[in-house]
């Protein structure tokens, strides 16, 4: 836990500039089967630079999993389990609760005590102590929420985590990273040339992206924690599409040095680069499995866009999608179980998903142009790029379609969305 606030403290040091703007989340579909729950208002936390509760209870919120309850008229504010009246919360239809306190220590650092509580068990499920200090409360509150979130689901929430994507104002294009609530958003590349593709490695300390600064497509690899960046792949032709190997040991590329789109393998220093296969197609967007063993990707060998995998020691290519004409950007879910990908439909371009074991395939999504699916770490969400009112937005849909939400920023095109790893705690 320490460890995490430590790195986002230092993206906060290293990263370029501070966005001009935030992303805004809206929700605009809830989910079935929803825990109930209060987040009573931290006694004493008037006294940090900002809101915990607001941030806890909003977390929750935006993950699809609860439905908030009122928590307000409830005087004092307990701080401990024994001063919680069940009953009163058991009559509220009241699942879960969560309370807690902040106090400033003395040495200027703020210090949050919380629990969360089991309403009809009448119970506390576990409390932790956090200690930070100014820079930190949203990241706290992040942690919190993350915190609740386990409790409750049996799962790792993934408030804490970060985004990436980019965004065109005018002439200029930015490379930037935010909390997954869109909040915190810092300038990682700006440039005056497109800037496409980011991939984070599974670490979270760095990402490959595709920049067109020295005119054509060139692969960098670059730090989040220091700023530094490396080219990895500048050969003749186009250099494009990275994706992270699971142990953040090599890249697949995609490469026309030596004729067409072909996929490669390199290392992540940009040494030993080899071809994984030769086709007489364009193949490109790859994209590794979770363990490690296949690449999927997408080619036009069969004379239409679809979507294939192939072993990572080399072999035959097998092809994955077989209806409709037009499916594109594999992305395979952290438990390997369900790929997402973007499918043309009646001209329209959805995001989509397929469970690899049975094959049954559904369309998520009832916009016009879809892009870039990207998973939450723990499988729960979908980022994607879509239109709004002719501009790129960023939305977010569950597997199963249910919870939708729809991240803005006012006056820019946002696109090339990308959803960070969990951080070591």
């Amino acid at each position: 836990m320490k460890r995490a606030l430590q790195i986002i403290a230092a993206w906060l040091l290293v990263l370029a500039s501070a966005a001009q703007a935030q992303l805004t989340i809206e929700i605009t579909g809830g989910g079935a089967n929803q825990i109930p729950i209060a987040v009573l208002q931290f006694a004493g936390e008037n006294v940090l630079p900002s809101s915990l509760t607001d941030v806890v209870e909003a977390d929750l919120a935006r993950s699809g999993r609860f439905r908030a309850q009122y928590a307000g008229g409830v005087q004092p504010l307990p701080t401990d389990p024994s001063q919680v009246n069940f009953s009163d919360w058991k009559s509220r239809n009241t699942d879960a609760l969560v309370i807690g306190q902040a106090a400033r220590l003395p040495d200027g650092r703020f210090e949050a005590r919380f629990h969360v509580l089991d309403v009809p068990k009448q119970a506390s499920l576990g409390g932790v102590v956090f200690t930070f200090n100014a820079a930190q409360v949203r990241a706290t509150a992040h942690r919190i929420a993350d915190f609740v979130y386990e409790k409750l689901t049996g799962e790792r929430g993934v408030a804490s985590t970060r985004i990436a994507y980019v965004v065109k104002q005018g002439a200029r294009y930015e490379l930037q990273i935010a909390d997954a609530d869109g909040q915190g958003a810092q300038v990682a590349l700006a440039s005056r040339e497109p800037i496409i593709s980011p991939s984070w490695s599974p670490d979270g300390t760095r990402l490959a992206y595709v920049s067109f600064e020295s005119k054509k497509p060139v692969v960098y690899v670059h730090s989040i924690t220091t700023g530094q960046r490396h080219v990895v792949a500048n050969f003749k032709g186009s250099n494009s599409a990275p994706a992270w190997s699971p142990d953040g040991k090599q890249l697949a590329v995609v490469l026309s040095r030596e004729g067409g789109s072909q996929l490669y393998l390199i290392n992540a220093d940009g040494s030993n680069v080899r071809r994984l296969m030769s086709s007489s197609g364009i193949d490109t967007e790859p994209f590794f499995s979770p363990d490690g063993q296949r690449i999927y990707f997408t080619s036009d060998r069969g004379g239409s866009p679809q979507i294939y995998h192939i072993p990572v020691a080399g072999g035959e290519a097998s092809r994955i999608t077989f209806e409709g004409g037009y499916n594109v950007t594999p992305r395979v879910s952290p438990d390997g179980k369900t790929l997402a990908f973007v499918s043309r439909r009646d001209g329209r371009f959805h995001v989509a998903v397929m469970d690899l074991a049975s094959r049954q395939t559904q369309v998520l999504t009832d916009t016009q142009r879809d892009e870039s699916p990207s998973f939450a770490p723990n499988g729960r969400m979908i980022l994607y790029a879509t239109d709004l009112g002719g501009r790129g937005v960023l939305a977010a849909t569950s597997p199963d379609g249910r919870v939708k939400q729809r991240l803005t920023v006012k006056a820019a095109d946002v696109r090339e969305a990308t959803w960070g790893p969990f951080l070591a705690n």
